[in-house]
């Protein structure tokens, strides 16, 4: 599936918010009860909600640092494995 950009909507998102959102389509969807052209459009909102919520956590993970200590015995940061 190619990446889409993010409508101006979601993007101002906070991860949180976007993360409630995702939940409740999947709730909507997995309750089977929408007609298929709001199901596709539901799906669709959740994919991108889903990329945005991605995209918040990279930018969290590239912002820990973990603190290490040296060869020389000084300390120093590098980036944190979350994975």
């Amino acid at each position: 599936m190619a990446q889409r950009s993010t409508p101006s909507e979601i993007a101002k998102l906070s991860f949180e918010d976007a993360l409630k959102e995702l939940e409740d389509i999947v709730r909507r969807l997995e309750a089977g009860n929408a007609k298929l052209d709001d199901a596709l459009a539901a799906y669709e909102r959740g994919a991108l909600l889903k990329q945005h919520c991605e995209s918040k956590l990279r930018e969290a993970q590239a912002r820990v640092d973990k603190i290490v200590l040296g060869s020389d015995g000084k300390p120093a940061t590098e980036p944190m494995a979350l994975d």
